[in-house]
């Protein structure tokens, strides 16, 4: 019921915002039209026509370099000139220009400035990424869990459930012993934490599935299933590579100093979750063996902390792929060695595993379509903007420093959209540097959590559970303790 209030309450949000601007805000009447029918990859292709200095920024160089960054481009050679921005609509050279270009718009600089957000798909191109993308997970889907289906018939997954069992079974008390879940879990978190996002999807909903095996009521969320999503979604991740490899590629001084505290951030992020979901269960998580666990990962992220702060950028990312794709391929060959070992029918195994990958990637379309969809409409009509504005403004009213605001975008999104959040912590690289607090920050925070409403729409989709009881809250509130320990994490190392 929590999924669905939210759910319903982003399209209310998003559709009567966007009627305040058609009908209230000079300049945003085609609000509507890019809801409905808009690409993210349609630039506004504009010409200046006349005087911008009643403008904050007083020169036409400074003014195109600030709405390029929404979607905004200068074609001199008039090249399918949509735009036309203009202190004088009526001028004979408006006039003229809209002559020969009849379908091109005319809006003043202060109505540019009143519909500056970034492009977003709209509803039909949101429809229709949400099917490309999981059309798109079939392959790699069919692939791991058809390995799945090889290492649960060579009673691989048996085995990782005993080795980690100790640990599970106390923070799953409702999963037995042994159970397939264990090992399934177990792979899903070491995919997360290597990074190697192609592989946790398949493995979680493996693990997602084997916990609807013990769950009595197939349509409401377990505990074991909310405690694992929650973990899931906290995003603990070793080494962050991509956002390393972004920022080397902004021209950052220092690519990797992001590392350390993103590590640190998302490990904070992991601990809130387990303690939030934990207290709601009645779970004791001081009890020796959890200590155990927990210290000896914590003592692993320190010895890679260390190490990894040794190495420049060059060596950060060759280690990164060698331990990421040899971990890849040292699953492949261990699950087939251990088939013929235990004299099974390899390719039999991987073929009735590799179906139930097909099924899944078919099944979870429309609730990735519902989601994406709402989502959609909530960027498209500027909330977004209006959230950040707000908070900017809120926070400087309380005098305290408002550097972080401008790195807040990608943590906003996170939980919504991981390419928007890309998007955004690039942009915030690329609008105020690399090397800035809010180019630093925004790449802490991109590193710190997962997106939660596409975990919750995919996993739990899978599985046709629509009652996620506190799974919504529970993993928002760890997003929030992964956002504000960046935040501090941030003034601590770079000031």
């Amino acid at each position: 019921m929590a999924l669905s209030r939210i759910w319903s309450a982003f399209i209310i949000i998003a559709v009567l915002m966007a009627g305040y601007k058609c009908f209230f805000v000079d300049g945003q009447s085609d609000v509507f039209t890019r809801m409905v029918t808009g690409k993210a990859d349609d630039a506004s292709n504009y010409m200046l026509i006349g005087d911008i200095k009643s403008i904050p920024d007083s020169s036409k160089k400074n003014f195109a370099s600030r709405i390029e960054n929404y979607g905004f481009t200068n074609d001199f050679k008039l090249r399918d000139l949509n735009t036309i921005i203009t202190d004088n609509p009526a001028s004979d050279t408006v006039k003229k220009l809209k002559q020969q270009y009849p379908l091109a718009r005319v809006f003043s600089f202060r109505q540019v400035n009143n519909r500056l957000q970034k492009p977003v798909d709209g509803i039909i191109e949101t429809c229709k990424a949400a099917v490309n993308l999981s059309l798109g997970l079939i392959g790699i889907m069919a692939l791991f869990m058809g390995l799945m289906g090889i290492a649960e018939k060579a009673g691989g997954i048996n085995l990782l459930s005993r080795i980690i069992g100790p640990f599970f079974s106390r923070i799953f008390p409702d999963v037995p012993k042994g159970h397939p879940a264990m090992g399934h879990m177990m792979m899903n978190f070491s995919a997360n934490l290597l990074g190697l996002d192609n592989a946790a999807t398949p493995f979680g909903l493996k693990a997602i599935a084997s916990l609807q095996e013990l769950n009595p009521n197939k349509t409401r969320a377990s505990n074991a299933q909310i405690m694992f999503l929650c973990l899931h979604a906290s995003g603990l991740q070793l080494i962050p590579v991509s956002i390393i490899a972004l920022r080397a590629g902004s021209k950052a001084a220092n690519p990797t100093d992001i590392f350390v505290p993103s590590m640190i951030a998302t490990f904070i992020a992991t601990m809130a979750a387990m303690f939030i979901v934990s207290f709601r269960q009645k779970i004791n998580i001081f009890q020796p063996v959890i200590l155990a666990w927990v210290g000896g990962l914590s003592a692993l992220i320190a010895g890679l902390v260390l190490y990894i702060t040794s190495l420049n950028t060059e060596h950060v990312q060759q280690f990164s792929g060698i331990v990421s794709n040899g971990l890849i391929l040292l699953i492949f060959i261990l699950i087939v060695l251990g088939g013929l070992y235990k004299r099974i029918d390899v390719f039999d195994a991987f073929i009735q595993g590799a179906k139930g990958g097909f099924e899944t990637a078919v099944r979870i379309i429309p609730y990735l379509v519902g989601m994406l969809v709402a989502i959609s409409m909530l960027r498209n009509c500027g909330a977004f903007d209006v959230l950040i504005n707000g908070m900017k403004h809120g926070f400087a009213t309380l005098g305290m420093d408002t550097r972080f605001v401008d790195g807040l975008p990608t943590a906003i999104i996170k939980p919504f959209s991981g390419g928007g959040a890309r998007g955004m912590m690039v942009d915030s690289m690329k609008t105020f540097g690399a090397d800035s607090f809010a180019g630093k920050l925004s790449c802490i925070l991109q590193g710190s959590s997962e997106t939660t409403f596409y975990v919750i729409a995919v996993y739990f989709g899978s599985i046709a559970v629509k009652n996620t009881r506190y799974a919504v809250g529970a993993m928002l509130l760890a997003d929030l303790a992964g956002i504000i320990s960046s935040i501090i994490l941030c003034y601590l190392f770079f000031g």
